[in-house]
């Protein structure tokens, strides 16, 4: 699970906003992650993206291929690989940087077209976002929904609760979902609970949930956009916990791609959960982040290591029979 520019004040901030209370409380280890890209100390979601999803450093605006333009597996790829269901679910368009470096691979993160088709011809099991129109609105006049024909589009959320078929793609909104403040549906929450359902089914599984809007409102110094957007990141992280705590044998990881807008928790009221922040830059941060663990093999994420190692940690758990 990825809070995609979400640094530990965003966390300190968003707890303090909600009661003083996060679910991140209840995770058993907490470990730090170095977020810088090959050529860069700031990186951009793509970069660090690829690191997390494939173990290797590369190129700011990289996404899947190292800096000899060499693909990359992902987890994901090698998950389903091993028989396990495969799913991504994200409140940014299903091509942008983070989700795309778990399917895809090319030199440019904004080469949308590229990313969609390689999604059409990808074997992931179950997918949500936006970005429809990369799909049946493209230049080279391709309807890529019309050739993925193995699956089944749902057009809202009652379906996708209701549908029963192998290969299912949700398409939230034709473009960028809008903010959670500003009326974004349906909520991540819920989005994961009823992934995790369909996902769990018979097989072992493997998830990327990403609250992918926090970067906007830090990268727009909007605090209430980034308190919006972590709250319910909080409560869908507590449906993945859920899970786990009665499943018993799985994993969850939360963690971020990198620090956004250089927040600082400056003033507020814990008991009327009111904080005010200054942010530094509009745009990313080189600082470390957080990264929470619950469950087998959780203890692998302590400490203080490169984000590439996030990888190698998760294929740990998987080349040790995690089902």
């Amino acid at each position: 699970m990825i809070g995609d520019g979400m640094g530990l004040s965003h966390i300190s901030a968003g707890m303090y906003a909600n009661n003083n209370s996060t679910i991140l409380e209840q995770f058993e280890y907490i470990g730090l992650s170095k977020t810088h890209s090959l050529n860069s100390l700031v990186t951009d979601s793509a970069a660090s993206g690829t690191a997390m999803a494939t173990g290797v450093k590369t190129l700011n605006r990289t996404v899947g291929i190292d800096e000899n333009n060499k693909n990359s597996k992902s987890i994901l790829e090698i998950c389903k690989e091993n028989d396990y269901r495969v799913g991504l679910i994200v409140t940014s368009e299903i091509v942008h940087a983070t989700p795309a470096s778990f399917y895809a691979k090319v030199p440019s993160r904004y080469d949308y077209e590229n990313i969609a088709s390689q999604l059409s011809e990808h074997d992931i099991d179950l997918f949500v976002g936006g970005g429809k129109n990369h799909f049946n609105k493209r230049k080279d006049k391709r309807n890529l929904l019309e050739e993925m024909s193995d699956y089944t589009f749902v057009k809202n959320f009652e379906e996708f609760k209701n549908i029963t078929s192998e290969k299912i793609g949700y398409f939230t909104y034709p473009s960028d979902p809008p903010p959670k403040e500003f009326g974004r549906k349906p909520s991540l929450d819920d989005l994961t609970e009823e992934s995790i359902k369909k996902l769990s089914q018979n097989k072992p599984f493997f998830m990327m949930v990403e609250s992918s809007q926090i970067d906007w409102g830090g990268e727009d110094n909007s605090l209430s956009y980034v308190l919006s957007e972590f709250k319910e990141f909080d409560l869908a992280i507590a449906k993945a916990l859920d899970f786990a705590k009665a499943d018993g044998n799985t994993l969850v990881i939360v963690t971020a791609d990198h620090e956004s807008g250089g927040l600082s928790v400056v003033g507020g009221n814990v008991k009327k959960s009111r904080v005010r922040a200054s942010f530094s830059i509009g745009g990313h941060t080189g600082t470390m982040v957080p990264v929470f663990s619950f469950g087998p093999y959780s203890d692998l994420f302590r400490g203080i290591y490169e984000n590439t190692l996030i990888f190698d940690k998760m294929l740990s758990a998987v080349k040790g029979g995690l089902k």
